[in-house]
């Protein structure tokens, strides 16, 4: 980070208000370096392209009133409860709309190591402790800012987690049937002298932002803004889960940049309707693709003329555009 950050709170456990606030301040704060702490309240927070049914365990999630919202960022579905801590990095994105994980997790990892824990970036947007999952990563790209957020478990209910969550098990096809709650790891229990998630917080705040921090907050004017985004956008059933319609066609693959999903209405050979899903490391919407395809012939060099429109990166992560292809005209028999 920069001389001078800007370190901002949302003072709500709401995570509908949360994701309005950290929205609001990467779309409207359009200059300088922003660090925002928060927390949400028994909730789950699913990727903007996934589809929300598949990856809630909806009785689990009933029962225990857990709430379910669509973040604006690529990347999977997460549970967060009072021993998670969130952060948020919003800054000026620099020349390229390309991936940087690093820029971002080096100071995350290294905040880390200063407590003495062994922690490690992994993966396309992981954090590591001693082999343990403690932090997932994703990031957006609007306008020229990049908003990077991420989980850090610190002292989190490991059943709620295994519980709200469908876990697919293809994604543990190589690692045999180990669950999500062998998978992840609570920062608390690797410290070699404990503390509490309060001290904690002050910790990471600190070295986050360091002495150049200067604390912000919100006008008044901006904090009702904050408000109609929530009421508008993430209160909103259409946003959390209306995008799972039913569709024609439907296959899935696993690729090394993630899952990806298509669902596809085709008539008259032409795709009607399109919509992708996946936990890729999106830094744009899908919107603007799916839109295209619409009306386009289902043949995969038309597809493919249309894809070639796309910085695919930015849209799909790490999948490329011929595991798109691959994935969109490969028949199974249950496609026939």
């Amino acid at each position: 980070m920069s001389e001078q950050v800007t370190y901002l709170e949302t003072g709500s456990l709401d995570p509908h208000y949360n994701l309005a606030f950290e929205e609001y301040v990467l779309c409207n704060r359009r200059e300088g370096e922003y660090l925002l702490l928060w927390q949400n309240d028994n909730t789950i927070v699913i990727g903007q392209n996934q589809n929300a049914e598949a990856e809630i365990n909806r009785a689990f999630v009933e029962e225990h009133h857990i709430n379910v919202v669509r973040r604006t960022t690529g990347g999977g579905a997460v549970y967060h409860d009072l021993g998670n801590l969130n952060y948020s990095f919003i800054t000026d994105a620099g020349d390229s709309d390309q991936l940087d994980m690093e820029r971002f997790t080096r100071p995350v990892v290294e905040a880390l190591k200063a407590l003495g824990l062994q922690a490690e970036a992994s993966g396309r947007n992981d954090i590591l402790v001693e082999g343990r999952k403690v932090s997932g990563t994703a990031q957006r790209i609007v306008k020229g800012r990049i908003l990077h957020h991420g989980t850090l478990l610190f002292d989190a209910n490991p059943s709620m987690v295994a519980g709200a969550l469908r876990v697919d098990p293809e994604k543990f096809r190589s690692k045999s049937t180990k669950s999500v709650r062998s998978r992840i790891g609570n920062i608390r229990d690797f410290l070699q002298q404990d503390m509490n998630l309060p001290a904690f917080w002050t910790f990471l705040k600190e070295q986050l932002a360091g002495s150049g921090m200067v604390t912000g907050a919100l006008m008044p004017q901006e904090l009702e803004a904050v408000e109609a985004l929530k009421h508008k956008k993430y209160d909103q059933w259409d946003w959390n889960f209306g995008r799972s319609p039913q569709y024609d066609m439907t296959n899935k693959r696993y690729w090394d940049g993630g899952c990806l999903e298509v669902r596809i209405c085709v008539a008259d050979g032409s795709i009607q309707d399109i919509v992708f899903y996946g936990d890729f490391l999106a830094v744009r919407p899908l919107d603007e693709v799916e839109a295209a395809l619409r009306g386009c012939r289902f043949r995969r060099e038309d597809v493919a003329w249309v894809l070639d429109r796309f910085p695919i990166t930015a849209y799909f992560g790490g999948i490329r555009k011929e595991e798109i292809l691959d994935t969109m005209f490969y028949i199974t028999e249950a496609n026939q």
